[in-house]
């Protein structure tokens, strides 16, 4: 980045606190006894390439701001995407006349003022990527050329697309808090088809980073998406039977993500929720513990502070298999007669801890039973924990894979899943904000033909 560049970073996002300011100043001058104003900008591309040819080139920008205004225990909320000081004024206006009419919430307000982060890490966020457009399809027609040539048994494609996005986000409230995070996120994907013996399958493969030197490479990330399509060519049903399930680590996140939603403060106090009641109480085996990791450099889901300005920190949401923690924002944790965890808007790199074994080992430790590659559709629910869904990946005998099956469903209940995982792998994909191996239950209910 030229020093050109750096100047007008820093006056653009001097320009996002300066709105933010302006807003919260609004509000003061209508008489509102807090207020707090989010606002954000990004922009990027991406491109996606199909046999060859270039099929899409879009870019965005993007920019947004929100106002909260409290009379007493009265809020109203309102947006905008233009910055200027009279369409800023404008929304605040809006907010104040909305709150008039609210009903009154003793829940409603700002975060607690002993709560706001004090001193804002720097957590290695902001990696811009040089990158043409025109450099951006040579990498995804590399990475397409790569994934269609690997085997002649790879008769189509779904294309190779390749994303780079910048942002910067800056928050301030009337409690006297002021922040500013800026932010990139950049990744390559590619999905490939199959065909054998007249029948067709599909898969695919990606890498996202904060920093494009983190990526995997264009011919890495083709050979695997083509790979794993070739695995699963032959793909037969299997009967319907009772068998331990291994979840592969890319999938095996969204166990996890069951268990935020029951976690969730909105869940709880709603009592919309399997978890509800089970603080202190175990949930898991002993072996397993669930933490946050927000601090983490150069993390996909790591901050500072969350949405209220709220501190984030290292904690554990299951330790020793006991459920801990709830996952609150300020809002919820009133509810509930708690206090807020820093979740306003999520949790930040959340980590089950992995075990020893890598996924060749939980093949082992299985011996017989389903390897799940793929979830399909979303029979989850929260309140009772019943949980099933369509799934395909491989069926697995003397810990080896014998085939690859499809057209299964996959039962069961929640909270006995989660009371009977039997191992966690140490095969952690860390692409995401959930950061997990594969997990080995010790038996689920499959029903196939």
């Amino acid at each position: 980045m030229t020093a050109t560049e750096q100047v007008n970073d820093q006056t653009s996002n001097q320009q996002l606190i300066d709105v933010t300011q302006q807003a919260l100043d609004e509000a003061k001058r209508r008489g509102a006894s807090d207020a707090d104003a989010a606002v954000s900008r990004s922009q990027g591309f991406s491109v996606t390439v199909r046999l060859g040819d270039v099929e899409t080139v879009e870019y965005n920008r993007d920019k947004n701001l929100l106002v909260n205004v409290y009379f007493g225990h009265r809020s109203g909320s309102a947006s905008t995407s233009d910055f200027a000081p009279h369409a800023v004024a404008d929304t605040v206006r809006a907010a104040c006349s909305i709150a008039k009419f609210t009903a009154e919430d003793a829940c409603a307000g700002l975060a607690d003022r002993d709560r706001l982060a004090k001193n804002i890490l720097e957590l290695d966020l902001d990696h811009p990527w040089e990158l043409t457009v025109d450099g951006a399809i040579d990498l995804a027609r590399e990475c397409e050329d790569c994934a269609r040539e690997l085997d002649k048994r790879i008769t189509n494609s779904e294309g190779a697309s390749l994303s780079t996005h910048r942002g910067a986000e800056a928050y301030a409230n009337t409690h006297g808090f002021e922040g500013l995070v800026t932010g990139t996120r950049h990744s390559m994907s590619c999905a490939v088809i199959g065909e054998q013996d007249g029948l067709m399958q599909r898969d695919f493969w990606y890498s996202a980073a904060r920093d494009a030197v983190d990526l995997e490479s264009p011919p890495h990330i083709g050979e695997t998406a083509a790979r794993r399509t070739l695995r699963r060519l032959g793909a037969r049903q299997i009967t319907t039977r009772e068998a331990p399930v291994l979840f592969e680590a890319p999938i095996a996140s969204s166990l996890l993500s069951h268990f935020l939603a029951a976690a969730r403060g909105s869940s709880l106090y709603r009592k919309a929720s399997f978890l509800l009641d089970q603080l202190d109480q175990p949930v898991f085996p002993s072996f397993v513990r669930i933490h946050e990791q927000p601090h983490l450099s150069k993390a996909v889901g790591s901050a500072a502070f969350d949405n209220e300005g709220v501190a984030t920190e290292n904690r554990d949401l299951v330790t020793g298999g006991v459920l801990r923690s709830y996952v609150l924002d300020s809002y919820s944790a009133r509810k509930l007669g708690m206090q807020t965890t820093g979740n306003a808007g999520g949790v930040r790199n959340l980590t089950i801890e992995p075990g020893a074994l890598d996924l060749a080992g939980l093949l082992q430790e299985m011996d017989t039973g389903l390897l799940v590659t793929e979830l399909i559709g979303f029979g989850v629910n929260v309140v009772t924990g019943d949980y099933s869904r369509g799934a395909a990946g491989f069926w697995v005998e003397g810990g080896e894979i014998q085939y690859p099956v499809e057209e299964i469903t996959i039962a069961g209940n929640l909270k006995a899943m989660f009371q009977h995982v039997a191992q966690v792998g140490n095969d952690v994909d860390v692409r995401g904000n959930i950061r997990c191996g594969s997990i080995l239950l010790e038996k689920l209910t499959i029903a196939g033909a």
